[in-house]
């Protein structure tokens, strides 16, 4: 870090000497994952300075725009509207949740059998180590999961500005409504914590930012069709889950960036991977920073990774917001739509993204499909065996993996990896 940021981080009230630990076990993963990949594009160097400062530089502009009566906005998922947020006047921000932190801790509160997701946003809370949660003006949580649904209840009693937005389980005219009201209800709560009421320019605006920053992400997963691949499934998972805490403008400019450099390494025919590699599509479940692990054994197995059907991916990206209407109820209507096209593992039936998961394979080139699954994460795993036996009826391999955010089952998941490429690439 260009600093000592400790003052900042003890006025928030953190634990330093944990975070310090934290700190220290995040920059030697970093090091031993990202910085040790060759043929990288130089302009992940951005990328990589953002994630060296991302509890001290990005955090110190958080609390500058909060001296300034900008409120920040924390969140764990995808289905809340960005765009609403920067209408309000205030900035959205992803919320720590992608490793083990406190265990012992966190299993005082919820149950040892709960997914790793909820109880890293539970640990990061009890173990006060993530400057985020703790700068945040308002926290929203959603209704995606029971598990989310029932942790919030616990959650609410140990952070003071809890705000929990319920989502629909049907893709149904019944379960849109409810979505749209929920946004509506949304609306009016940003507008209560920031004093500014929106209008119909102020969603126009956000709407533009927004949906430039998801254009950039589309145009960075659009030239990894190419062989060789221009840029490590790393990397490119890096630039997603650094769109969860970078300002918007500025990261899309450096997403734009480094597709010109991408598009210059095509021409050039220079790749991450040596041309032919094995190419793999993740599915399935959300990797939030620091969540590098399968990623990492996949690329240092011989294989390249070509996309991610997840929310930190297409899924959360893929689709832009209508910004064609005149009223505020025209462009509410548009961003319900939307984020209803969102095909989270939670609604039922879920058909369209078994169909979206073929899509994909199809149209990255990929010789195989590993479905991720965080353990006990019910929705996603349930989902998995109709993924697999669909993709094997077509012809496409693929492989379901339950883990966690332990490193305990490295040597097991490499060996099964290992052999699955090994299998597609005969």
């Amino acid at each position: 870090m260009s600093e000592d940021y400790s003052p900042m981080w003890e006025s928030l009230g953190m634990d330093l000497n944990a975070h310090e630990t934290l700190l220290g076990v995040l920059g030697q993963g970093y090091q031993d994952i990202y910085l040790a990949q060759k043929n990288r594009p130089k302009g992940m160097g951005y990328f990589d300075f953002v994630m060296s400062e991302v509890h001290g530089l990005r955090i110190k502009e958080l609390l500058d725009e909060k001296k300034q009566n900008r409120k920040i906005i924390g969140s764990y998922c995808v289905f809340v509207p960005e765009e609403i947020v920067l209408a309000g006047g205030a900035t959205l921000v992803g919320l720590c949740s992608g490793a083990d932190f406190a265990v012992e801790e966190v299993e005082k509160h919820l149950p040892r059998n709960t997914c790793s997701l909820i109880k890293s946003s539970f640990g990061f809370k009890l173990g006060r180590v993530c400057p985020y949660l703790e700068s945040a003006d308002m926290i929203v949580g959603e209704n995606t999961c029971d598990g989310k649904k029932k942790a919030y209840e616990s959650f609410a009693g140990m952070v003071d500005n809890l705000y929990v937005m319920d989502l629909p389980q049907v893709k149904s005219g019944q379960g849109r409504a409810l979505l749209k009201e929920e946004y509506e209800r949304f609306k009016t709560a940003v507008e209560e914590l920031t004093g500014n009421k929106i209008t119909v320019e102020d969603l126009k605006e956000g709407i533009k930012v927004v949906n430039a920053k998801r254009a950039a992400l589309h145009r960075l997963a659009i030239l990894r069709k190419a062989d060789p691949v221009p840029i490590s499934g790393l990397d490119a998972l890096l630039a997603n889950q650094v769109s969860f805490y970078d300002n918007p403008a500025r990261f899309t400019e450096s997403v734009n960036k480094i597709c010109d450099e991408l598009e210059e390494r095509i021409k050039e025919n220079l790749g991450a991977f040596p041309s032919k590699s094995p190419r793999i599509l993740i599915s399935g479940c959300p990797m939030a920073v620091p969540n590098w692990k399968l990623p990492w054994i996949i690329e240092t197995s011989g294989a390249v990774i070509v996309g991610e059907e997840s929310c930190v991916g297409e899924r959360g990206a893929r689709n832009l917001t209508d910004d064609s209407g005149q009223s505020q109820d025209e462009l509410m209507e548009a961003i319900t739509d939307r984020y209803f096209k969102v095909d989270c593992a939670i609604f039922t039936p879920n058909q369209d993204r078994c169909d979206h998961i073929v899509e994909m394979a199809k149209a990255y080139g990929a010789n195989g499909v590993i479905h991720y699954g965080l353990q006990f994460c019910q929705p996603y795993i349930m989902e998995s065996i109709p993924v697999e036996n669909k993709l094997e009826k077509l012809g496409i391999p693929c492989m379901r993996i339950e883990t966690d955010y332990g490193m305990e089952d490295v040597g097991q998941l490499k060996t099964r990896v290992e052999a699955f490429i090994e299998q597609i690439s005969d």
